[in-house]
């Protein structure tokens, strides 16, 4: 490549503006200026006349560039040649030489451009082929006439050849005792996978669930509950609630899977205690404190204590509200439930009889002032007579 090549492709660049504005306005008429639509409508133009196209990289790295050190493929030189309305690359230069310049008739030109592609040579199709290849075409369509006669031929013309091979003397051996270990490892794997799904079934509720653990205390005395209890767990999804009885001092254990654990402790010498965790994060042991009933635990004192008669009836009497239900209940086939009044109850319960020994206070309710509005009791050993 030599300075006139750049000298004539710098001629050819201004060629191709002027045929550009021959039927366009861009927004410059300098083509280094060009950018966006110009170029666009620039490719369309190009293809359109030449039947090629310029990507955007090139125009910018040929038309926007100055100065250029290097030429643009062949191809590219040719297809820009068409588009200014030359044949060829060659026919620009041929009609534009300098002083003193010489082309050579069967000048082969070749270029690089590294950035987008490696060196090659293209023929325009407006050039003319050499006889010599000519012939070679011609010897090539001659070869493929004849497969073509071959292969449209009747089959029965044809020769087959056998290409069967003797396999007596493979050994199978191998190959079969290959098979037999996969299946064998594929069937431990099959009833390892049903092992486990098995054990996930069956153990699903032990493996997912938790275990909760819970102690109940006396919140005045700090001491364990010496008391039977009841602890009522309220489901989530609407089910019937779920009842355990506790004997004194035992623990409460629970296993659930669910994230959330509604409970209500009942006593009978301790104030109903309604009792919620968010399971995700709560402890996996825990001591609860009770509120004592006091008015329950006082009747209950009053009623197994036996001195001072008088004094116990007065302590009853401002214990009680007068409009107290009181209800006596027996487990025998004869009697169901009993009711009585306050002043009777006050001398059932302080008359110096062993019949007292066995008397339960079963349940109580105490009004907003704190007074006893709903006693319930049963006396074990009247029951058996």
């Amino acid at each position: 490549m030599s300075n006139l090549d750049l000298l004539h492709f710098e001629q050819l660049k201004t060629e191709v503006q002027n045929r550009f504005l021959e039927n366009h306005t861009p927004s410059s008429e300098d083509i280094s200026k060009w950018k966006g639509v110009d170029i666009m409508y620039f490719q369309e133009d190009l293809l359109k006349i030449a039947k090629g196209n310029i990507s955007e990289k090139t125009f910018y790295t040929y038309f926007k560039t100055s100065p250029l050190t290097k030429l643009p493929r062949i191809d590219m030189l040719n297809i820009l040649s068409v588009y200014a309305g030359y044949i060829s690359w060659y026919d620009f230069k041929k009609n534009h030489l300098f002083a003193n310049e010489i082309l050579k008739e069967n000048e082969s030109l070749i270029y690089e451009d590294k950035e987008n592609f490696t060196v090659s040579e293209t023929i325009s199709p407006t050039f003319s082929i050499p006889e010599t290849e000519q012939k070679n075409t011609e010897n090539f369509d001659e070869k493929e006439n004849e497969i073509s006669i071959l292969q449209n031929s009747v089959s029965e013309n044809q020769i087959i050849k056998d290409f069967s091979e003797d396999y007596s003397t493979y050994d199978t051996t191998k190959k079969i005792t290959k098979i037999s270990w996969v299946k064998k490892y594929l069937w431990l794997g099959i009833s390892a996978l049903l092992l486990i799904v098995v054990t996930l079934l069956g153990f699903k509720d032990q493996i997912f669930s938790k275990e909760f653990t819970y102690r109940f205390i006396d919140a005045d005395r700090n001491t364990p509950i010496n008391d039977n209890l009841e602890v009522k767990i309220q489901k989530e999804d609407g089910e019937s609630p779920i009842l355990f009885k506790l004997k004194p001092n035992e623990e409460f254990t629970y296993r659930t899977k669910s994230k959330s654990l509604k409970m209500i402790v009942n006593s009978t010498f301790y104030k109903e205690s309604t009792i919620t965790r968010n399971l995700e994060n709560a402890p996996q042991d825990e001591t609860i404190e009770l509120q004592p009933n006091n008015f329950a635990q006082m009747l209950f004192f009053y009623t197994k204590n036996i001195k001072d008669l008088k004094r116990k009836r007065q302590e009853l009497n401002n214990l009680i509200s007068n409009n107290a239900t009181i209800y006596q209940v027996f487990d025998n086939d004869t009697y169901g439930v009993e009711t009585m009044n306050k002043q009777r109850y006050i001398s059932l319960v302080t008359l110096p009889t062993t019949s007292l020994e066995n008397l339960e206070v079963i349940d109580t309710q105490n009004d907003i002032y704190g007074k006893l509005i709903m006693i319930k009791f049963r006396i074990q050993q009247n029951e058996n007579k």
